[in-house]
């Protein structure tokens, strides 16, 4: 019975240490939280990931931004829908500047736009020197998974190195610090 309970207490422990030397791992390493939100749920998340993380916040912002008009994914005639229903779409971007060869981690946040990522995020994608950097994408959602837009990502992005992403629907900090100790 002993030996049991030493070896459960052993097993605990290590989980502990593994969890802290996640978080660790991740707070010494160089993140950047990069986060497109068109009206402001994702910049929330992002935001607490950036304060649970230490990493750096990233605005991916366009060069002309969202009016509730170019949102309305009832008009198929709306900005959004125009550009969700193009692959082709690539938004331009208020700025590109950002030193990100300096970052090893990026997270990459978006609201989910017709089951995917906004085509945005691919114009961030795009602009910049991804390879080598681990990348994760969250995202934020009122009815749809996370899942189909991480597999389009990494299917049109098949040489970067990503994780499995997470849907992050304003949750609290305990269960987004729980998240980020599993990375």
């Amino acid at each position: 019975m002993n030996k049991i309970l030493l070896t459960a207490a052993v097993i605990v422990a290590t989980s502990f240490t593994l969890c802290a030397q996640n978080n660790k791992d991740m707070k010494t390493s160089k993140t950047l939280v990069a986060y497109f939100s068109a009206t402001g749920t994702t910049a929330q998340v992002a935001k607490d990931i950036a304060d649970l993380t230490g990493g750096t916040l990233y605005e991916i912002a366009p060069k002309s931004a969202y009016t509730s008009a170019d949102l309305d994914w009832n008009n198929k005639q709306s900005r959004s829908s125009v550009e969700m229903n193009d692959p082709q779409a690539r938004p331009e971007l208020k700025t590109t500047a950002t030193d990100l060869p300096t970052y090893d981690t990026i997270f990459i946040g978006y609201p989910i736009w017709w089951n995917l990522a906004p085509r945005i995020i691919n114009t961030f994608i795009e602009s910049h020197n991804l390879k080598g950097k681990t990348l994760i994408p969250f995202a934020t959602s009122g009815g749809s998974g996370v899942n189909n837009s991480v597999n389009e990502l990494k299917k049109t992005y098949p040489d970067l190195k990503w994780k499995d992403g997470k849907l992050l629907n304003r949750t609290n900090k305990n269960a987004l610090q729980q998240w980020i100790n599993q990375l």
